[in-house]
C-alpha cells in the first residue's frame, strides 16, 4: 500500500509537470479526485486520476463517471499491464468515449 501511494504522488507530480507546458493551469487537487485540474483562463478544460493497480475497481470506475463533464474530458493514467482492465470498466459505465487513457511503467536498467 505505502508503495502504491509513492507511486501515485510520483506519477501525478511528473504529470503535473507535463500538462503544465500545454496548460496555463495545471494544478494538484490537495482533496485527491480528481488528482490533477486542467484548464485556461480559468475555465476547467480536463481533469486527470491517476490510478494504480490497486485502485482500479468498479467502485473507483462510479468516480470516473462522477468526473465527466459538459465539456470536460477525463484522462486517466493507469499501469500499463492494467489499460484492459480500466478500458472494460469504462465500456461497462458507458463513459469509454468520453475519456481519454494513458498509461505509464517504471524502468529500471541495471548494468
Amino acid at each position: 500500500m505505502q508503495n502504491e501511494k509513492l507511486t501515485h504522488d510520483l506519477i501525478v507530480d511528473h504529470m503535473r509537470n507535463k500538462f503544465s507546458r500545454d496548460y496555463n493551469e495545471a494544478r494538484v487537487n490537495p482533496q485527491g479526485s480528481p488528482d490533477i485540474v486542467l484548464g485556461n483562463h480559468g475555465l476547467v478544460l480536463a481533469n486527470v486520476e491517476v490510478e494504480t493497480e490497486g485502485s482500479i475497481n468498479p467502485e473507483k470506475a462510479e468516480e470516473w463517471k462522477g468526473l465527466v463533464g459538459e465539456g470536460v474530458k477525463l484522462i486517466i493514467m493507469a499501469p500499463k499491464n492494467s489499460r484492459v482492465k480500466v478500458t472494460e470498466l469504462l465500456w461497462e459505465k458507458g463513459i469509454m468515449d468520453r475519456v481519454g487513457v494513458g498509461t505509464y511503467e517504471i524502468s529500471i536498467h541495471m548494468p
